[in-house]
């Protein structure tokens, strides 16, 4: 059996924040300041009297909140403009979000154990959709853009600041994922690193033909509310590419906050921006742990809403967290290309290799473009993005070659 080099890992702080128990309905309701957005329909903050923002009750396992910014931009030094310390109730995500093709840059820092922590940068969210879920996101209208959705654990304060561009329709939200959960561990289709072929002791069991499929928590364990949905899945014809993207959310998380911060991804993408669902196929958390994403069936090639251009031949992972300066841990790592290698061997790709495919228009590729790529690849390889962050895009050559190794393990 190929043997997986061990890593030096990172150590990071958990913050306790989690999903919560999950109840059969969406209690929101709309408020008239953004009563004219197309699909914002949770409640949205009042808080003009310079009360606490108030964040509805949890339900479905989670609550969130929008806030509009333009009025509340009144601080202004050194080309930014800023918002006044706002008290809220509990929340464990944030997320700006706005129209037009200007480009704002946002900022904010939140207030945890009655302390106010540092300024940290809100990233562009560049995972998106292209085709028909592009023109259903908009419904018509100007399609919404955004940051990324952070992970902060729990915090009961927020700022904002802004930089450069200010659209009259920054919206900021704020998301509550409750409580931590535990959730029960997926049944492996077959053991990773045993799998019994006659030694002694063992019951010998039938080499699979393929890659196995590794332990995937499914949507209903992260507590997926399906109405939030705005359509049906698609459906690829054929798989070409494995993208490897990185959440950009946070790396101080616990286990037990993993399906919050899954609720929380799935509530943005849909419900602040108008997606059909959450952007990727997989994610996997830092302990090593793959979940379902994208909704049509963990065996079928769905279409995601990943990587702009190139979701037409591909599947999309996201690590849970953000690597840029922080690599990922090797249990991430692991699973990753094990990951890779299941799809990829079915498909009848190299995990090593290149090859061609056609562009339907990205911000680096112009649609109908043949571009030379690899079988697995980072986001960055496809979009002007820094995604997967480039302590994870060094990794690409091993999650290339462990991928392959685990192939032939399968196929030799």
């Amino acid at each position: 059996m190929a043997r997986f080099p061990r890593v030096i890992t990172v150590t990071l702080t958990a913050v306790v924040l989690g999903a919560s128990m999950l109840v059969p309905a969406i209690g929101s309701s709309i408020d008239p300041a953004v009563a004219g957005s197309s699909f914002l329909t949770r409640s949205a903050a009042a808080d003009d009297d310079g009360q606490v923002i108030k964040l509805p009750r949890l339900e479905d396992g989670i609550a969130t909140r929008d806030v509009k910014l333009a009025s509340r931009l009144t601080e202004r030094s050194a080309g930014a403009a800023s918002t006044e310390k706002l008290g809220t109730t509990t929340f464990s995500m944030v997320g700006v979000s706005w129209t037009g093709e200007e480009t704002p840059q946002v900022e904010v820092r939140v207030r945890k154990s009655d302390e106010w922590r540092k300024w940290q940068v809100m990233p562009l969210q560049e995972d998106l959709p292209d085709g028909a879920e592009s023109l259903v996101a908009a419904r018509g209208k100007a399609k919404r853009r955004g940051t990324q959705p952070v992970w902060t654990g729990r915090a009961s304060g927020v700022q904002v600041r802004v930089k450069g561009a200010q659209p009259k329709d920054l919206l900021l939200t704020l998301i509550n994922t409750g409580p931590q959960e535990d959730v029960k561990e997926p049944e492996e289709q077959a053991a990773d690193d045993d799998l019994g072929y006659g030694a002694s002791g063992r019951t010998a069991r039938k080499k699979p033909r393929w890659a196995p499929q590794p332990a995937i928590f499914s949507r209903k364990q992260w507590g997926a509310n399906n109405s939030w949905r705005n359509g049906r899945p698609e459906f690829n014809s054929s798989l070409k590419q494995v993208h490897i993207h990185h959440t950009a959310t946070s790396n101080n998380y616990a286990r037990g906050d993993v399906p919050g911060i899954i609720r929380g991804i799935y509530s943005y993408h849909t419900r602040s921006l108008g997606w059909f669902d959450i952007a990727y196929n997989f994610l996997i958390d830092k302990y090593g742990r793959a979940w379902e994403g994208r909704s049509g069936g963990v065996n079928r090639l769905v279409k995601g809403a990943h990587t702009l251009g190139f979701n037409h031949q591909s599947m999309g992972i996201a690590l849970i967290g953000s690597f840029e300066n922080v690599r990922p841990s090797d249990d991430a790592l692991i699973k990753t290309e094990r990951m890779a290698a299941w799809k990829l061997d079915m498909a009848g790709r190299d995990e090593r290799g290149k090859l061609v495919t056609i562009s339907k228009g990205s911000d680096r590729f112009p649609p109908g473009r043949r571009v030379r790529v690899w079988v697995i690849d980072g986001h960055f390889h496809t979009n002007e993005t820094s995604c997967p962050g480039a302590q994870l895009a060094k990794w690409l050559p091993w999650i290339r070659k462990y991928a392959y190794k685990r192939d032939q393990m399968f196929n030799g």
